[in-house]
């Protein structure tokens, strides 16, 4: 069944941003048809980028899961939120103290974390005890800027009104992206929730029960 709030007549759409977990496969299983679906969506004319901000896992280990489940997907195209936060503290040389799972940490490789400057936190219970955090308060109390990447989700590239967003968290992938001025989709696999398409404004673009509806309604009404 798929649920369309107002039209969005005809955009100039160039790309199509997708989430990883929840909206093309659940834990290790794909969603039924999504490796077709996605095939369909790579013979369009639109550029095809694949964006989540888990902080769990390294990009390598991401691609490696969904080469696993048959999908046609490049390192180049996956956009983590690891990456976003590295890519800031190039920008601003900072010398970070990484509060990250151990099976992130090779996505900083190369950055220099002697005598840090700024508090990286990413989700990583494990290194959340007090002689950390007690140092990492320590840092921001002397001011040291504090990067909280959970929730970082950005691809600069792309101007917003080109580009459509599918995800299956109504909050932060689709309502995320239409303050942005992207479209958003949500689908009802994943973390969705009965009635979540109610509880953002604007609603979702469209609500559609999975990734292939979604590519379908992206092939018929937006390119």
């Amino acid at each position: 069944m798929l649920k369309v709030s107002s039209m969005a007549g005809r955009r100039a759409l160039k790309a199509v941003l997708i989430d990883l977990s929840g909206t093309l496969h659940i834990e290790d299983t794909a969603v039924p048809g999504a490796q077709d679906a996605l095939n369909r969506l790579r013979q369009a004319s639109v550029a095809v980028k694949f964006v989540t901000n888990t902080t769990k896992e390294s990009k390598r280990n991401l691609l490696e899961r969904l080469q696993r489940l048959n999908f046609d997907v490049q390192e180049k195209e996956i956009f983590t939120s690891l990456s976003a936060a590295r890519s800031l503290l190039e920008q601003k040389q900072h010398r970070p103290l990484l509060l990250v799972e151990d099976s992130a940490l090779e996505d900083f490789t190369g950055i220099d974390t002697s005598e840090p400057n700024a508090v990286v936190v990413g989700l990583a219970p494990d290194h959340f005890n007090y002689q950390t955090l007690n140092k990492a308060f320590r840092m921001i109390l002397d001011g040291a800027p504090l990067i909280a990447i959970h929730k970082a989700r950005y691809y600069k590239r792309c101007s917003p009104v080109e580009a459509v967003m599918i995800g299956d968290d109504a909050r932060d992938d689709v309502g995320g992206a239409q303050n942005t001025g992207m479209l958003g989709i949500l689908v009802r696999t994943g973390k969705y929730r009965e009635g979540d398409e109610n509880k953002i404004n604007p609603p979702p673009h469209l609500t559609c029960d999975s990734f292939p509806d979604a590519v379908e309604h992206i092939l018929n009404n937006l390119l």
